[in-house]
């Protein structure tokens, strides 16, 4: 045989070896991004986005720090340490936002609930709602507190005992309506 080949295979063989050997490690790295916890939680993930759409189209963005998905026959995503949620109209346009200190979504019946310095803002109306707790009911597209509330307007200050809304924020009913109202004086 050709010494020139043999040392030649025999070179390629070694690269070879070593690349395969060099890419093996005895135990998987973990992302750091994505873990199984002891907690009780299934995953645990840092810095999410997660996207809800129908038929492919983008209607929601949700931000967090934190999410950990609990399983069993009600699995839900917990957010312990706040969260953001983008609302988009059929043109990609943010129409609101919801901002919470801790959420949870049920999974089963896409229904988000949150709690702590809640806040939704209607961003082409420049309108906000203040509350410490809200329901965020994904397939009736609605959102519903039985807390108290202040929604501000550029205008005027409403506080009230019970608010109702369509997700985006547009058209709300409130009860216990108290606060600064401006009234015409022709519908007096």
């Amino acid at each position: 045989m050709n010494p020139f080949l043999f040392n030649r295979i025999g070179s390629i063989m070694l690269a070879s070896l070593l690349l395969f050997l060099g890419s093996c490690s005895k135990s998987p790295q973990p992302n750091p991004a994505i873990k199984v916890t002891e907690d009780g939680a299934l995953m645990s993930a840092r810095n999410i986005e997660v996207l809800f759409s129908d038929s492919g189209k983008v209607e929601a963005r949700l931000t967090s720090p934190l999410m950990n998905r609990y399983a069993g026959e009600a699995p839900y995503l917990e957010f312990p340490n706040g969260f953001k949620i983008y609302l988009f109209d059929s043109i990609q346009q943010i129409t609101s936002t919801i901002v919470g200190n801790r959420g949870i979504r049920r999974e089963n019946t896409h229904i988000m609930e949150t709690w702590g310095n809640v806040i939704v803002r209607n961003e082409k109306k420049n309108e906000q709602l203040n509350t410490e707790h809200l329901v965020w009911d994904e397939r009736q597209h609605r959102i519903w507190t039985d807390v108290k509330v202040k929604i501000i307007r550029p205008d005027q200050i409403l506080y009230g005992t019970r608010m109702e809304s369509n997700e985006s924020f547009t058209r709300y009913s409130i009860q216990g309506v108290t606060g600064e109202m401006a009234v015409k004086s022709d519908s007096i």
